[in-house]
């Protein structure tokens, strides 16, 4: 029987006085990766904040069975950066692993992680690039380096990919799932790509403020709940996100 990595209890976000989340009740089931689907402003990213205790919020989130976080490894959708700015990759990672100024160099340790974490997600060759030079498939490789380098329990990925193409995005997905199961990491995915999902997600979570449905993902895509999920224009989402409607 699998165990719950996350449970929601009740969980209810309110800023700036709107309701973003609504009593949400849901599992994150360990060493699986799960899928959170919704359409815009569904509270989506507010509910990874929420989980990294980012911001406030009602109700219970459980890490098994104690409110205690574990290690929580962050991928953001963007990294606002000065292109122009002389950091390199390797200074930037090294500031995830020590509290040394970086005037003060970088121990060997430190560096040894850095070119590991690199060759793990397929990047090594970037190692003193300036941050800002790097592509948007590259940069999202040096974010997904940065969460892993603290060898996180879960992983929380707030659409990763959202700034490269399609082929990028299914590049970086095929990764993703090869370091999850590599690592059994429990792993959640913020995604609007139906086609991403269904590949690579075991699970997934339905949410529009509150949870819409949630289950194993072929059971839960189905056309009934796509459309409770995105209402009347599910065709439209559907087609310019690069995979059908399922059917029946």
């Amino acid at each position: 029987m699998s165990q719950a990595a996350i449970t929601l209890q009740d969980v209810s976000v309110t800023l700036g006085g709107q309701i973003i989340l609504d009593r949400m009740n849901a599992t994150v089931e360990r060493g699986a990766l799960t899928a959170v689907m919704g359409p815009n402003g569904a509270g989506k990213t507010t509910l990874l904040h929420a989980i990294l205790g980012l911001i406030p919020y009602s109700g219970r989130i459980l890490f098994g069975s104690s409110e205690k976080r574990p290690r929580l490894g962050f991928v953001p959708q963007r990294l606002d950066l000065d292109r122009g700015s002389p950091v390199t990759v390797r200074d930037f990672l090294s500031l995830a692993l020590t509290q040394r100024p970086l005037w003060a160099g970088i121990g060997r340790q430190t560096d040894k992680d850095i070119r590991d974490v690199l060759e793990q997600v397929s990047v090594g060759a970037v190692l003193r690039s300036p941050l800002g030079k790097l592509s948007g498939g590259e940069t999202q490789r040096v974010l997904l380096a940065q969460a892993l380098l603290n060898q996180p329990q879960i992983l929380l990925l707030d659409e990763p990919a959202s700034s490269v193409d399609l082929a990028g995005e299914a590049l970086f997905c095929d990764l993703l799932e090869q370091i999850q199961k590599q690592l059994d990491i429990t792993t959640l995915l913020v995604s609007h790509d139906l086609a991403v999902i269904t590949t690579h997600a075991r699970y997934v979570i339905c949410l529009k403020h509150g949870i819409v449905c949630s289950g194993p993902a072929g059971d839960t895509l189905t056309p009934e709940n796509l459309k409770k999920l995105f209402g009347p224009h599910i065709n439209l989402y559907t087609h310019s996100h690069s995979h059908p409607l399922p059917t029946d």
